[in-house]
């Protein structure tokens, strides 16, 4: 049902409202308990594992035959991850793919971070993606992550999320003072090489030139067994402290950090998970550093997924290089990521004809990238038109957008990226308020109907 210029809370039976809030409240628990890609990964295998998904690398070591009806995962480095319910037809045919992102803007410790200066301890930062980074001082921050000892252990930390932990933050000049810094620009206001985590204050020894350093480092290696050297083959982030919440007065909305895109990963990952025998094959792609260009080993421009596609044919004894070919070209992709919602106190930089709306239903968006459409996937009208029907048989509610005013600026998703292989791909997911600061903003509405989307598309495509 095409956008509608009106909220469509109304228009729900009651049944369907609680399920809405069912779907929300473990939507809230998957971003209170998954703010990195390891985390993300990590629950991705609980839930499949649950719903009797099994790993494609034992299928592959026992010589097993996947064949309809079997479902499997594949998993990148513990930072991506890859699901497969297969169809009755050849894969030759192609799939039906939901792929989103799991990564998101954060703060990431550098590899010799831990430094004293006047009596107090911080950790040196690197942000990562595109940040304001104004909007990350004073904020109460957690560290997630992971440390890698020489011999192989891998240690888990997480600080600050539970009620009897410490938070860290970075600090601010006092107003007092700022007359100098609040004549800088929003992008100088706060500098990259200052976004330092403030650790610590109490000295290990009176008079201890470093003590403050030295004191945390004790207080890190008696729980953790870590030393200063073990920061160089860690990975850690600060991110913003505390649960998702209920948004509102009617609790209509969620404030969350991370929704982008863990927003349209965790929708991909529920319709998938519910997806029962197939005729075509049905993929959930959740993969990372989309924020900094999907880059790396674990990012879309790897070859992880084509890799894994290759394995999956050979597990069904249909592999020949063409018919990897034939399989990624006959594919249809949701590239499921978020898209900017009006916001009415910033008017002036949405066409408000194009734009979404909270409350509205999901959202395409035909084409993203920047000014001219540059470094855009621009999906064909003919999936359009099936996409709009798939939609309306299923009660969808639905909006077609774009980012913003032509000339403001852009963004892109993984959609040119998986266009490369000549499958038909449109950018779909959740309108977000607040897109990349520490806390955005859902409607719970967009975020039922972003599921439902993907579950029709899962089942008819």
């Amino acid at each position: 049902m095409a956008e509608e210029k009106i909220s469509i809370w109304n228009q729900y039976k009651e049944e369907e409202k609680q399920e809405l809030e069912v779907l929300n409240k473990g939507y809230r628990e998957f971003l209170s308990n998954c703010k990195t890609e390891r985390e993300s990964v990590a629950e991705a295998i609980r839930q499949a594992e649950a719903a009797g998904y099994r790993s494609l690398a034992e299928v592959v070591e026992n010589g097993e035959r996947l064949t309809a009806g079997d479902k499997v995962y594949a998993v990148n480095m513990k930072k991506a991850i890859v699901l497969f319910n297969i169809g009755e037809e050849p894969l030759e045919q192609g799939m039906n793919i939901l792929g989103a992102h799991i990564d998101t803007c954060r703060l990431d410790v550098k590899q010799n971070p831990l430094y004293e200066d006047g009596g107090l301890a911080y950790l040196d930062t690197h942000y990562y993606g595109g940040i304001k980074k104004y909007q990350w001082v004073t904020l109460p921050l957690a560290l997630h992550g992971v440390v890698v000892k020489k011999d192989g252990r891998v240690i888990e930390i997480c600080v600050g999320e539970d009620e009897a932990d410490p938070v860290f933050c970075v600090t601010d000049l006092l107003i007092h003072l700022s007359q100098e810094q609040l004549k800088k620009n929003a992008a100088k206001v706060i500098e990259g090489e200052n976004l330092d985590i403030l650790v610590g204050n109490y000295p290990l020894k009176k008079d201890d030139k470093e003590s403050v350093r030295d004191g945390v480092l004790k207080l890190i290696k008696d729980k953790y067994d870590i030393d200063a050297e073990d920061f160089q083959s860690a990975e850690l982030a600060l991110v913003p402290a505390g649960k998702a919440r209920e948004l509102g007065f009617d609790r209509s909305m969620i404030l969350a950090y991370g929704q982008d895109d863990r927003v349209c990963a965790y929708t991909s990952l529920v319709a998938m998970l519910a997806t029962g025998r197939m005729k075509r094959t049905a993929c959930c792609l959740l993969v990372d550093k989309e924020e900094i260009g999907s880059v790396g080993a674990t990012g879309m421009q790897s070859h992880f997924f084509e890799n894994t596609v290759a394995e999956l044919l050979n597990a069904c004894g249909a592999y020949t290089d063409l018919a990897l070919r034939r399989t990624l070209a006959n594919c249809k992709m949701l590239s499921s990521d978020v898209s900017s919602a009006y916001d009415a106190l910033y008017a002036s930089a949405y066409d408000k004809k194009n734009v979404s709306y909270l409350g509205r239903g999901m959202v395409f968006n035909k084409f993203t990238g920047a000014r001219g459409k540059s470094g855009s996937n621009d999906a064909n009208a003919e999936y359009l038109a099936e996409l709009r029907r798939i939609m309306d048989d299923n009660d969808v509610h639905y909006q077609l957008a774009e980012l913003g005013k032509v000339d403001l600026g852009g963004g892109g998703t993984i959609a040119y990226i998986m266009s490369l292989y000549g499958m038909q791909v449109i950018d779909s997911g959740v309108g977000v308020m607040s897109m990349h600061a520490p806390w955005e903003v859902t409607s719970k509405v967009d975020v039922y109907e972003a599921r439902k989307a993907y579950t029709a598309f899962l089942n008819e495509a």
